[in-house]
């Protein structure tokens, strides 16, 4: 017999499981149809275990650093299984959360790999084999994106891995090449750098983290090279070979070629939409540059299905999908629900230094031709930064002129992915610089640098 929903999502990442809580929230019967572990890649192999390897690795780099600081101890070492496990284990944990979720608000869960058969009709096939008909009268794909194949590059899952294998990577390669320094090349290249690997990282675009601000990429660059990470901006992998336990480069830049033997390489260039096995093809479903064309509805080109989060394209963001779920189910509903702000959505990136972002860039602005005003604030100026002894990074704010709106906010520091959130509501509010020299900043913290930003941008900071 077919099972009829309200709304049927498929993919429980962020964005699939937010909808289908958003949906039963708001009186629609509802079901989230995962065909592997419920919370997604976010949840399982993205997010939240890489948050938990970075965070032992800036222990690990902590505690190295603390004989400078009156501490002493024997030889420190590291387990790199245990260190794997723990993260796992905090996988595991938000996984069952999204279970409980899924009990408190009525959400049926179903298990199994989902199939169009029509816009309305979707099959289900499980691990038995055995499919079954869900019926919908609104169908939310958020089946999220994949790495990206690279012929040139072909991955085995061993000596040439995807952040996948990367995340479980108990046995730790001597050398490391990691192709692409986007936010996932950025991380790993950290990551293992802080466990005495030594990394190789190579982008071919002219700065590590291409999206973020010329200058805030140019100090990220500068401390990667302090911590021994080998950078090669503007640079392309000229001929690539692999076999097992051993990759042989050779790396083309305008400088010349240089060759690069390692023991692994990871592959981060690039996601694509998770589309295989559904079976869009045969509905006509519409793409844009292989993903799923969307309006500001979050509507297809297929009525009463909707797209949300990674498979839609725009930025490739958790709390992006999370945000879009909203629009969608509201649209669903019948609810009033603005539209999304892509120019507004922050971007966090976990090395350390952090970085952090929302809103137009510096070049941006330049390039549509705004006047603005720019504050710079360097964390070695911050009490608090010097006290916890991270004086690494800066706040830099730009402001439109004549009324000195927030513009764009730029971070890269010690934990400022904390720190983006006010930016973010001051620039959801279309705050100026008035608001926020008016808002007292408690001392010492390190959010006193947006008031510091701020205030250079004008001639008024009082410490620098």
């Amino acid at each position: 017999m077919t099972e009829n929903y309200d709304v049927v999502v498929i993919g429980s990442g962020p964005g699939g499981y937010s909808a289908g809580i958003k949906a039963a929230q708001a009186g629609l019967k509802s079901a989230v149809i995962e065909r592997d572990r419920l919370g997604g890649v976010c949840l399982n192999w993205g997010c939240i275990p890489t948050k938990a390897l970075l965070r032992d690795a800036e222990f690990y780099e902590s505690v190295r650093r603390a004989q400078g600081k009156g501490f002493s101890f024997g030889d420190v070492t590291f387990d790199s299984a245990k260190i794997v496990d723990r993260s796992r284990r905090v996988a595991d944990k938000m996984n069952k959360g999204v279970a409980s979720l899924f009990r408190k608000y009525n959400v049926t869960h179903i298990a199994g790999a989902a199939k169009f058969l029509s816009p309305t009709q979707i099959q289900v096939t499980g691990e038995d084999g055995k499919p079954r008909v869900v019926s919908a009268r609104n169908v939310i794909i958020a089946t999220g994106a994949r790495p990206k194949a690279i012929p040139a590059l072909p991955t085995d899952g061993h000596t040439v891995i995807t952040y996948r294998e990367a995340l479980v990577c108990k046995k730790l390669p001597k050398t490391l090449l990691i192709v692409g320094a986007g936010a996932i090349g950025v991380e790993f290249a950290y990551y293992f750098s802080a466990f005495d690997v030594e990394v190789h990282l190579v982008e071919m675009l002219p700065q590590l983290l291409p999206v973020e601000d010329e200058e805030i990429a140019a100090v990220l660059l500068r401390d990667f090279k302090k911590k021994g990470i080998h950078c090669y901006p503007e640079t392309a992998v000229k001929t690539f070979k692999a076999k097992k336990g051993r990759v042989d480069a050779v790396l083309e830049s305008k400088s010349g070629n240089t060759g690069i033997a390692a023991d692994m390489a990871l592959i981060a260039v690039g996601m694509e939409a998770a589309l295989e096995g559904l079976g869009v093809e045969t509905l006509g479903l519409a793409l844009d540059q292989g993903f799923v064309k969307v309006n500001e509805r979050m509507e297809t080109s297929l009525p009463n299905v909707y797209a949300i989060g990674d498979v839609a394209g725009r930025q490739l963001l958790a709390h992006k999908a999370s945000a879009e779920a909203e629009v969608a189910v509201g649209a669903i509903a019948g609810h009033a629900v603005p539209a999304i702000d892509y120019g507004q959505m922050p971007g966090c990136t976990y090395c350390q230094p952090q970085v952090a972002s929302i809103g137009l860039t510096e070049r941006a602005c330049k390039e549509q031709g705004l006047e603005i005003k720019v504050g710079r604030f360097p964390f070695a100026a911050s009490g608090k930064a010097n006290a916890i002894g991270h004086m690494e990074g800066m706040v830099k704010l730009i402001f439109g002129e004549p009324y000195g709106q927030l513009l764009g906010a730029h971070l890269i520091g010690p934990d400022v992915t904390e720190l983006l959130a006010e930016l973010g509501l001051a620039m959801r509010l279309e705050a100026t610089r008035d608001e926020i020299l008016a808002t007292v900043h408690a001392h010492p913290t390190l959010s006193e640098s947006v008031f510091e930003a701020t205030g250079v941008a004008y001639g008024l900071s009082v410490n620098l």
